[in-house]
């Protein structure tokens, strides 16, 4: 009779949770980033809610994946041949139960309100992992940057932020970069941002340069956080990086500091990409090398056969996942990683994947890594690293201080060290021990679920 009472109370829950995406799809048609990243969530759920109806009494899976704001404009601006050109910009404040909204602005050809509405989603359980008090948000514009000049990316970016400054502020929402938008993109917005609003408020934004109240640590963080994490993981069965080969994809700032992380710790990373293709360096890549290209020439992964004539460059990116290796990090942009790539990796001996891109894995390969007991770090644990020292940036404005390197990295260290271990310890009492993808998710849900029921139907 108990087996029976339990048997029909999950099959109830499971009927409730499919009402609920199967709201989601109608509601947000042809979103397919946020269909997938609800469901990859919403498969997590179900332990959760057997153990405590309480979540279903408030419907706080109906107001979780609904955003509290969402923020669409026009943006024209002036190129260099005197043309007007017209782009859309986004903001979504995805959810404020436990802080202001935060989280990057994406510029990007592929930039939709779905892609932002999925970063948006993800963001809210990412930064309730963080530990710091900060809710979910993210932004940008199908604006590409690439190919545009000094002055182009200005006026863009002025334009851009003289209709976003309306709904950002310290205590408000504070954005960040993503792809697209680095260090310039960046002052260009906080430059805007104070000629409209006057004074220094540095707290509006994070990802500054150190000369106006940026952190040390914030470029090299999300990089940084994904490795840690995989250290972590290793740890637990007894191993290290040393002597490792690794494979990153992605030659931006998650990817490069990723890379840098991973060597200082013993490992040997013999590939990297961007949106065109893929390097393979047996010998290992050289990280200066790809600096120069990456974050002072701006040109592209291909031109490092130029300066390494033994390397390899191959078109096409999903190949890069073909290179044996013992340990994964997707770091470019999402399901860079198909059920077939996941199979390739496996079948080749890959021993662990971290997330450090959003989404960067299909649930199709998810399943396929989880099947064959690779250790996975998933984006909403693995890719906290960023928004993490965000947040100490935040408080660093705040009290008008900076603290060292070392200082902040002991804290991104332990910060990362603290979402493993509180998402693995939510995979062991709901169930699911070793599972990190259901343990990220329970764990971020439960401190943002809690917190809503406490405020009340707002």
């Amino acid at each position: 009779m108990v087996l029976q009472t339990r048997t029909a109370a999950k099959a109830e829950v499971n009927e409730y949770i499919q009402r609920v995406l199967d709201t989601v799809i109608q509601r947000n048609p042809g979103e397919s980033e946020f269909h997938q990243a609800v469901k990859e969530f919403m498969y997590s759920m179900t332990p959760v809610l057997e153990r405590d109806p309480k979540y279903i009494q408030y419907n706080i899976l109906e107001r979780i994946v609904e955003p509290e704001r969402m923020i669409t404009f026009r943006v024209p601006w002036v190129d260099d041949q005197g043309r007007i050109q017209v782009n859309r910009g986004y903001r979504v404040q995805f959810n404020s139960a436990i802080g202001p909204y935060k989280g990057g602005i994406r510029f990007h050809p592929s930039v939709n309100a779905g892609i932002i509405k999925f970063l948006g989603f993800e963001q809210t359980f990412k930064n309730s992992l963080s530990g710091m008090p900060i809710g979910g948000g993210k932004g940008g514009s199908d604006f590409d940057p690439k190919g545009k000049s000094e002055g182009e990316v200005m006026r863009f970016v002025q334009s851009f932020m003289t209709e976003l400054y309306k709904y950002i502020g310290p205590d408000e929402d504070v954005p960040a970069g993503d792809i697209g938008v680095g260090p310039r993109e960046i002052g260009y917005m906080f430059g805007q941002y104070k000629r409209i609003c006057g004074g220094h408020e540095a707290g509006v934004f994070t990802g500054k340069g150190l000369t106006y109240g940026g952190s040390l640590v914030r470029k090299e963080a999300t990089g940084y956080g994904c490795v840690y994490f995989v250290e972590e993981m290793l740890k637990e069965k007894g191993m290290s990086l040393e002597g490792r080969t690794v494979v990153v994809s992605g030659s931006g700032n998650v990817a490069i500091y990723a890379m840098e992380k991973a060597m200082q710790l013993g490992a040997k990373v013999v590939a990297c990409s961007d949106s065109n293709g893929y390097v393979y360096d047996p010998q290992g890549i050289n990280l200066e090398t790809v600096k120069q290209l990456k974050e002072v020439e701006r040109r592209r992964i291909k031109d490092y056969v130029q300066e390494h004539p033994h390397a390899e460059y191959h078109e096409g990116c999903s190949g890069i996942w073909t290179i044996p290796c013992d340990i994964a990090l997707p770091c470019a942009t999402q399901n860079e990683i198909s059920e077939e790539s996941a199979s390739i990796l496996v079948k080749n001996g890959v021993i662990a994947v971290a997330e450090g891109a959003n989404m960067p894995s299909t649930l199709e390969a998810i399943d396929i890594f989880l099947q064959n007991d690779v250790l996975f770090g998933p984006a909403k644990a693995a890719n906290a690293g960023g928004v993490s020292v965000s947040a100490l940036e935040m408080s660093q404005n705040s009290m008008r201080f900076n603290w060292t390197f070392e200082e902040v990295d002991a804290k991104l260290r332990q910060i990362m060290s603290n979402i493993y271990r509180n998402s693995m310890a939510a995979a062991e009492e709901y169930g699911y021990t070793g599972n990190l993808v259901v343990g990220a998710n329970i764990a971020g849900f439960l401190k943002v679920a809690d917190s809503m029921i406490a405020q009340g139907v707002v």
